[in-house]
């Protein structure tokens, strides 16, 4: 950087370990508040972002480095009181991941007679120019959003489709993650089929890493309670997000040490009570630039080259963190050895295998960030600007009120808007296969649901949701999957022990009393057959479909809209 150079952070980009702060004479923030003024925003995601940048600003403080810390309405104004009376005013800024909002701060800067310099973003593992060479796009000389025309028609449907598994492996062997030379170890890529399992009644999953709120995060909460008018808890009782760059670091020890081993065969369980499980929880420091997504991918692979045990490995009587065997501890699990690369324990315990690592828990994890968070980021690029809008199936209902309140008898809808309410949080299945799924089979707007996953989650941003709600959720477009993730209650069933005190029987699908999932399934697929019969995958159940005589189409029907009734008036 030149003299005098300024380094433009936003609150997504706190990490202080970053490259690009190596030749930053002085760092720029800039609290914006306009944004949450707009819309509820839950008030655990305002208190952490509100909390984890001024946590940042005293840490660079701390390290030296010469910070200004504005608090303004918008960008716009924060950006005028910064530039005010200087004589060189050049910025330099990491590029923002949301569509258009790289182009939007430099003109907002060039309204204000200075200069913005967009730099590679570095919290990504891959770049575009990985992603271009992957998908033989052509190069336009762009490291940020996508300079050709959108991947997407008008209506949705997408000129070209983008799979996830295919970009796993190529860059699976362009970083040599999980690999033994040009095989993927174990010899196989995948092992979700190992990680569709629900625990046993009296496994207990470990304890969630808390982190309590320090007197900073305190006065960043009260101030957003008396400021805004959020949705969800508004008490701190259930916030406990890593909110810095040591607490986001001993976030991922306690995954990689307590939660790894039995996240693999129970990633894809729901259990009543439980909205954590065995999950990382990393999406929240990740997302925030608290963790390089390199840390805990080279965390559990370390784990994995030390404790590793073959695919399903996993025993839960013989889990310290689960309630089984006995204790331990990170010295123990980096005893004898050193740091790792990434900063976590990677020794050998000596044989201790009390901390055995299965291969599909480690790929698991690993698959999530490298496969599908990066994968996502890229799609989002190439398909925005059409992809917030997309809606190939023409839904256009409004959410129901028990998205916001969480009162409905269906028993998982009920634990699912519940765990979001409460903490923010609800983890990927209930997300995709209860909050989206009831969406989808209902016929809810994709942008009304996108909308409502963005305020929700202390996780999510635009680029997130967008992709994995719009389009893998909603099946707004096929741009990232062949079919829609529809479901019947047998799923719900199958994964959880949600059914079995619901008054609702998943067993029976019209009538009064019958699962609300299986009419809605059913009057899904009739109603949108035009689209879907064909697509990828959807023959089976088409199948099913033309087993149905006119009478329980009837039936169904009517049981269809009396759910979809029920739902719209706050009854259901």
């Amino acid at each position: 950087m030149s003299d005098d150079a300024v380094l433009w952070l936003l609150g997504d980009q706190l990490n202080p370990e970053l490259d690009v702060l190596d030749d930053a004479d002085e760092v720029l923030l800039i609290e914006a508040h306009g944004f949450a003024d707009r819309k509820p925003y839950h008030a655990h995601k305002l208190t952490l972002v509100f909390s984890a940048m001024r946590h940042f600003r005293d840490e660079l403080r701390e390290r030296g480095r010469d910070v200004t810390y504005l608090t303004a309405e918008s960008f716009g104004e924060g950006l005028e009181e910064f530039l005010t009376d200087r004589s060189d005013p050049d910025l330099r800024l990491m590029r923002p991941a949301s569509h258009g909002a790289a182009e939007r701060l430099r003109e907002l800067v060039a309204e204000r007679g200075g200069s913005l310099e967009l730099l590679d973003n570095e919290l990504f593992w891959t770049t575009p120019s990985d992603w271009r060479e992957w998908a033989g796009s052509p190069d336009d000389g762009s490291e940020g959003e996508s300079g050709t025309e959108s991947v997407l028609d008008e209506d949705g449907t997408a000129a070209r489709s983008y799979r996830q598994e295919s970009w796993y492996r190529h860059v699976r062997r362009e970083t040599g993650v999980l690999m033994d030379g040009d095989e993927p170890v174990g010899g196989e890529w995948n092992y979700d089929d190992l990680n569709q399992e629900t625990p046993p009644d009296d496994w207990e999953p470990p304890e969630r890493p808390g982190f309590e709120p320090d007197e900073l995060t305190r006065e960043t909460h009260a101030w957003v309670r008396d400021r805004f008018d959020t949705w969800g808890e508004d008490a701190l009782d259930g916030f406990a997000w890593p909110v810095t760059r040591e607490e986001a670091r001993a976030a991922l020890d306690a995954f990689v040490r307590e939660r790894l081993p039995s996240f693999g065969r129970y990633e894809d369980a729901m259990v009543t009570g439980e909205p954590f499980l065995s999950h990382s929880l990393l999406s929240v420091p990740i997302n925030l630039g608290l963790l390089h997504p390199r840390e805990p991918v080279r965390a559990v692979e370390a784990a994995y080259e030390r404790r590793g045990v073959e695919p399903g490995g996993y025993d839960p009587d013989d889990d310290p963190a689960a309630g089984g065997g006995s204790g331990t501890t990170l010295d123990a699990f980096a005893e004898g050895g050193t740091e790792g690369e990434d900063g976590v324990g990677a020794g050998d315990s000596g044989g201790d295998d009390r901390l055995s690592v299965p291969l599909n828990a480690a790929e698991g994890f690993i698959r999530q960030v490298i496969g599908w968070r990066e994968f996502t980021r890229h799609v989002y690029r190439e398909a925005m600007p059409a992809l917030a809008d997309a809606n190939q199936l023409d839904q256009s209902r409004e959410l129901p009120p028990a998205y916001w309140d969480g009162d409905t008898e269906m028993r998982c809808l009920s634990e699912a808007v519940d765990h979001v309410r409460e903490y923010g949080y609800a983890h990927h299945i209930e997300r995709l296969m209860v909050l989206s799924n009831f969406a989808l089979l209902y016929g809810a707007d994709p942008a009304d649901v996108n909308e409502w996953f963005h305020l929700g989650f202390v996780d999510a941003y635009h680029w997130v949701t967008t992709p994995n709600v719009v389009a893998m959720g909603s099946f707004g477009t096929d741009v990232l999957s062949s079919k829609p993730y529809a479901a019947s209650g047998s799923y719900v069933n199958r994964m959880s022990d949600y059914c079995a005190s619901c008054p609702y029987a998943v067993s029976r699908t019209t009538g009064e009393g019958a699962c609300p999932f299986n009419a809605l399934y059913w009057d899904f697929l009739k109603d949108k057959e035009k689209t879907l019969r064909g697509t990828g995958r959807m023959g089976l159940m088409y199948s099913h479909v033309d087993d149905k005589d006119d009478a329980e189409w009837a039936a169904i029907r009517e049981r269809a809209e009396t759910v979809r009734d029920l739902a719209k008036r706050g009854d259901l």
